[in-house]
């Protein structure tokens, strides 16, 4: 089983056909699905994406995550205690803002040992690195 995390951009852009990022993961997705893909994301990232997309879309999505076609794991607040650190941290030497679902998909890799990512956040992501020094590698 390959596990890649899914940011809110790629989430959106499954259920939008207009989305610019549409055809790609939708390709992505499809081709992988069959040699054992699994989604995994944050509630964070649902919640974010679900506020974006239109309402019949929202659902959807919504009814999609129900029925098991993204893994999405829960953050306590004791996990505040480690992304907190790096929000502050990116957003004092970068001057951009690392958001909560950033962050949670950041936690997550490193939780779970995650090394890909679908993204359309390459600017914010290709900066953003593990404990060990590792990037996550983007898709």
């Amino acid at each position: 089983m390959r596990n890649v995390l899914i940011d809110a951009g790629p989430l959106i852009a499954l259920f939008a056909v207009d989305d610019a990022h549409h055809a790609r993961y939708d390709r992505i997705v499809t081709e992988s699905a069959a040699s054992g893909l699994r989604l995994v994301t944050t509630w964070p990232c649902v919640i974010e994406a679900s506020y974006i997309l239109s309402a019949s879309l929202r659902f959807e999505l919504l009814e999609w995550v129900e029925r098991g076609g993204v893994q999405v794991f829960p953050i306590d607040a004791s996990d505040l205690a480690v992304m907190l650190p790096w929000m502050r941290r990116y957003t004092e030497k970068y001057k951009r803002d690392m958001d909560l679902a950033d962050a949670s998909l950041l936690w997550l890799a490193n939780e779970c040992g995650l090394r890909e990512i679908m993204t359309v956040d390459v600017k914010d992501f290709a900066r953003y690195r593990l404990p060990d020094g590792e990037a996550l590698a983007l898709l």
